[in-house]
């Protein structure tokens, strides 16, 4: 049936050029087994009594000083008491000693299991050595190392006062702490030391400067070992045991049972006395710890006649302690196949017995949360119909891979995002019976492309494996979802290569559908840790390969919030591993010339932040955005600590590319503010002042953001001011400046930044999405382009007095896109088709699993013969999000401050040799003048100039032979023509070698009969 695989990527973690905010919940109905565990275990509790035993256990405010181990500060909260409890909704908040402003950092949405630690990582300084133990929630505070006040609090509201009833717990550090529990604050911590509560944080006095000592600091998150205070021991068991097992006649079956004490070990499962014979455990499996699982499978043999049998199970542990669960066995004749696997999925969009209860039979292949799949073993033969189905449990199934089950069922078809596409299942089971175990199914062999799209339906729910090699085409969600877009080649936009709406970028369109799937990692949970199919460098990079993938075709929800983007996925059985293919780089690879330009949509570089803050310690501040100047028009960094790991990215970027000049996109429009602390983080990267900014035009456009540029002051000299096109049709007016190398020879560069593809209007007009691949403001950025092209381009070159124009940025535009071909038309040069194109497919940027370059090197043809080399730098689109320099969503926070994921695009790098027209080598060159002779019939005298290259290389031609100081009232006749006020002659010989010698004729006319004398400079090159 239709479908959509290539999804809708402006989700996005921050607002930006043409995104939205990413969507906060995934609502797919299939949970991870281990969530529904999780959940099994969770013990309900009174939040009045339960709330009193979650403490502060540590704090450190000396993260990242001199002489601190880790690198950032820390707050430990410990769940001292016998019961889970919920953090949702809470917060730990921060003010300094005597202050009364406190700071929030709001706690994850999870439950606190008894002796459970959670580990709160605040801000990072500039020293330390180490990276905290992965953190439960990242925050911003940047807190004292030596003394302050930090609130455990039941809102996520800031308090005015410590004496707030939404307190639960309190600590004063430090002798000049204001407020704190008992009668004097705990003692000063330092850079190496923090405060740690006693007893592995069970010891709560309400007295500070008792419970708390300062030591070296330990921090501990939800993953470090349980540890059972004294007034939560003697805790009950807790078993896990499902409530029923059916089993078929004479068939016999397993099933497996768990338990685990919070402060003892679960040691000894037993059957209760009395129980039948058919019945047995085996596999006991004790707890070594406290706290572990201890299991066990309950046997039951085939020989047990019809009907329902309670077993229960006996738990003991290590304290004398027990416990008891009931499983009830139904041992019943199973119903009669109604219709099979492929007769219930049916050969059309729908199953035709949608709303109808059926009884069917499969192997199970996948076991998830609440349900499971499972697939007719013999199948029917036929291409069109699909042999796999998934049942809907609702709850964690008493099922095992390889059982084979006969279901009776109701069939549904199931709406995972897309009202337009649906998902044929079996839900609310009447009868789940077990008929064998140990089954082993053959997966079906395919590979990608697929012939069409609509071929996936066939395979929906089954067993598969990829007979080819894969290669991930996208990484974007891997953090937030666990998901990976995998293809069988890398798949390009096809307006990349073909003009739009021709027959090629159709089929190629076509194809690319039929060549995608996601990889998802079988759970539903948001932000996974760890995150999966990581490698080398904690990242997965588009390109890199997986081979011999097996799992089960899937089809739902590929971000979160139903409605919303769905595709095809897998499900995998096992641990995909992935090869690393597409290999990094340290540097970009191209050719030197004495000339290097480089184009970097640096993604939102502000130095105002979205809660008003500056880098300059500024606060209640706004970004402008048209005629708003507002907080809520702030992008990219968040806080101060945002802040610094952005920069620190893209000055690593910068460095490593070492241009001459750089064209930025996405700088904040205010002034040069931002672009100065960009300017002023690479120079001090450097170690020098390498680098100056182009000063800000009067004209920046009415957005957020602006374009700038950047130069090195030692290699070139401005030439005259900046110029702008403030025309209305530019939302971000391009920016032009020329420069002048020590050679003399001079360049202009443009930096622009079209029109983006998201926010699309509603009007009606050419502008709005043509589904043509172009994408919303198509027409728009034509007439950006039209304007360009027409008008400034002329209008830089008259003010340079020079051709020599390179156009860069992002034009938000692929490269076979209307706006760009209508630059090309007007006679500009795109570099990159010239060098990229003949060895690969070029891009700076993946959306929706399609590669292609947004990110231009166009230049005058005057320009473009001297062009040496480009390159595209794949430092941030084949990365994932999940590394880069924001703090949200990232339980397990992996970012470097490398070059990889500074921004989303790919820096684009241009090569140059930029030589003037004509160089002086008279030095290398003797001259020798013949006497002279008169012609009495031309009156003019004539000889010959004979130039030798006396140097030890060859000289390039041709040559220009000036003659300098002329005799006055001598002309020379035969004169090519007049350079700086002399006379000089022409050779068109291509080159001189080292002894070789060129003769030029001389014909003076001498009305005076004087003497003729001069004195010769040669030049190599036209004047």
């Amino acid at each position: 049936m239709p479908q959509n695989l290539l999804f809708n990527q402006t989700a996005r973690v921050r607002a930006i050029d043409c995104g939205q905010q990413l969507p906060r919940q995934r609502n797919d109905h299939r949970l991870t087994v281990l969530a529904a565990l999780l959940a099994g275990l969770t013990v309900a509790a009174s939040a009045a009594s339960a709330a009193s035993d979650v403490v502060i256990s540590q704090v450190y405010g000396g993260g990242g000083n001199s002489g601190a181990v880790y690198k950032n500060d820390f707050i430990e909260l410990f769940n001292r008491g016998a019961n889970a409890v919920s953090m949702n909704g809470w917060s730990v908040q921060y003010a300094s000693a005597t202050g009364t402003s406190w700071q929030v950092t709001t706690l994850p949405n999870l439950t606190l299991q008894a002796g459970q630690y959670l580990l709160v990582q605040e801000a990072a300084g500039s020293a330390g050595s180490a990276n905290l133990p992965t953190p439960d929630k990242l925050g911003t505070i940047a807190m004292s190392g030596t003394t302050g006040k930090v609130a455990l609090v039941n809102s996520i509201t800031a308090i005015t006062s410590a004496s707030s009833p939404a307190v639960l717990d309190l600590i004063g550090f430090g002798p000049t702490a204001t407020a704190f529990e008992g009668s004097a604050p705990a003692a000063l911590s330092s850079n190496t030391n923090a405060l740690l509560r006693a007893n592995d944080g069970c010891t709560d006095e309400n007295q500070n400067a008792t419970d708390f000592s300062a030591l070296v600091a330990a921090p501990r998150n939800s993953a470090s070992p349980l540890h059972a205070c004294g007034t939560a021991s003697n805790t009950a068991i807790v078993t896990n045991c499902p409530a029923s097992l059916m089993l078929a006649a004479n068939v016999g079956g397993s099933i497996n049972l768990s338990a685990s004490d919070l402060d003892g070990q679960v040691k000894a499962i037993t059957l209760a006395n009395g129980s039948l014979a058919a019945f047995s455990l085996a596999g006991l499996v004790p707890a070594t710890t406290v706290g572990a699982i201890a299991s066990v499978n309950l046997n039951v043999a085939n020989t047990l006649g019809l009907g329902s049998y309670p077993v229960v199970i006996n738990f003991a542990n290590d304290q004398g302690q027990t416990a008891t669960c009931t499983v009830s066995v139904v041992v019943q004749a199973a119903s009669g196949i109604t219709h099979t696997i492929p007769q219930i999925q049916g050969s059309a969009a729908t199953s035709p017995y949608v709303g109808s209860t059926q009884t069917t039979e499969g192997v199970v292949t996948l076991r998830m949360a609440n349900g499971f799949y499972m697939q007719d073993p013999q199948g029917d033969g036929d291409p069109t119909t699909s042999d796999g189905i998934f049942v809907f449990t609702s709850t964690a199934p008493a099922v095992a891979v390889g059982d084979k089950l006969r279901v009776s069922a109701k069939v549904q078809e199931f709406v995972a995002g897309d009202a337009k596409r649906t998902i044929t299942q079996l839900t609310a089971p009447s009868a789940i019976i077990t008929l064998s175990s140990g089954n082993s199914l053959t997966p079906t062999n395919i590979s990608l492309p697929l012939a069409s799209a609509d071929e996936w339906e066939r395979y929906e729910g089954m067993l598969v494996r990829f007979v080819r090699p894969l290669v991930v085409s996208q990484n974007y969600f891997l953090g937030r979802y666990g998901q990976l877009s995998l293809s069988g080649t890398r798949l390009e936009k096809p307006t990349n290569r073909y003009p739009a709406r021709s027959p090629e970028a159709q089929a190629a369109a076509a194809a690319n559908l039929a060549n995608l799937i996601v990889l998802d990692d079988a759970s539903s949970a948001q932000n996974p840790n760890p995150a999966p199919y990581l490698g080398a460098d904690n990242t997965i990079r588009a390109g890199d390969t997986v081979s011999d993938l097996v799992g089960v075709v899937d089809f739902g929800l590929i971000t979160s919030g139903n409605p919303g983007p769905t595709g095809y996925k897998l499900q995998p059985l096992g641990v995909p591993v992935f090869s690393r293919d597409n290999t990094r780089s340290d540097a970009p690879e191209i050719l030197s010339g004495n000339l290097k330009v480089a184009s970097f949509n640096v993604l939102n570089f502000f130095s105002t932040f979205t809660n008003g803050a500056t880098v300059d310690g500024e606060t209640g501040q706004g970004c402008k955005l048209g005629t708003s100047i507002a907080a809520s028009n702030c992008r990219g960094a968040d806080n101060l600590n945002e802040f610094n790991r952005q920069r620190a990215k893209i000055v690593a970027a910068m460095k490593a590319i070492d241009a001459d000049v750089f064209g930025l996109m996405e700088v904040q429009n205010n002034g040069n503010i931002a672009l100065s602390h960009l300017v002023n983080g690479l120079n001090a990267e450097i170690g020098s002042a390498a680098y100056a900014y182009v000063p800000v035009t009067a004209s920046t456009g009415s957005d957020a953001i602006r374009v700038a540029m950047i130069y090195k002051t030692e290699k070139l000299k401005l030439v005259g001011a900046a110029l702008t096109d403030a025309d209305a049709i530019n939302n971000r007016p391009p920016l032009a400046q020329t420069f002048a190398l020590a050679n003399g020879k001079r360049f202009s560069v443009i930096v622009n930044h079209m029109k983006s593809k998201g926010s699309c209007p509603s009007d009606g007009s050419l502008n709005q999405d043509q589904a043509d691949g172009q994408g919303c403001w198509n027409a728009l950025r034509v007439q950006q382009a039209e304007r360009l092209a027409n008008s400034f381009i002329p209008q830089v070159q008259a003010a340079a007095n020079d051709n020599d124009v390179l156009v860069i940025g992002d034009l938000n535009s692929y490269g076979a896109e209307d706006p760009i071909l209508s630059l090309q038309n007007a006679g500009l040069v795109s570099e990159i088709e010239r060098f990229i194109r003949p060895h690969s497919a070029p891009y700076s940027y993946v959306f929706d699993g399609e590669s292609g370059y947004i990110d231009h090197a166009l230049t005058s043809k005057s320009l473009s013969e001297k062009v040496i080399g480009v390159a595209e730098w794949h430092i941030n689109a084949d990365e994932p999000l999940l590394i880069d320099y924001n703090t949200e969503f990232k339980v397990q926070d992996l970012y470097t401050a490398t070059p990889f994921r500074s921004s989303d695009h790919d820096p684009v790098v241009i090569a140059l040799n930029l030589q003037p027209q004509f160089v002086d080598v008279s030095a290398q060159i003797t001259s020798l003048s013949s006497g002279l002779s008169f012609n009495r019939s031309t009156q003019s005298f004539n000889g010959t100039l004979t130039i030798t290259n006396i140097g030890g290389v060859i000289l390039k031609g041709p040559f220009q032979v000036e003659l300098n100081g002329l005799t006055a009232g001598v002309t020379l006749l035969n004169a090519s023509g007049n350079h700086n006020g002399s006379a000089y002659l022409s050779s068109a010989i291509n080159s001189l070698a080292p002894g070789q010698s060129i003769s030029l004729p001389l014909v003076f006319r001498n009305p005076n009969k004087v003497g003729i004398t001069y004195q010769t400079s040669v030049f190599s090159g036209n004047f």
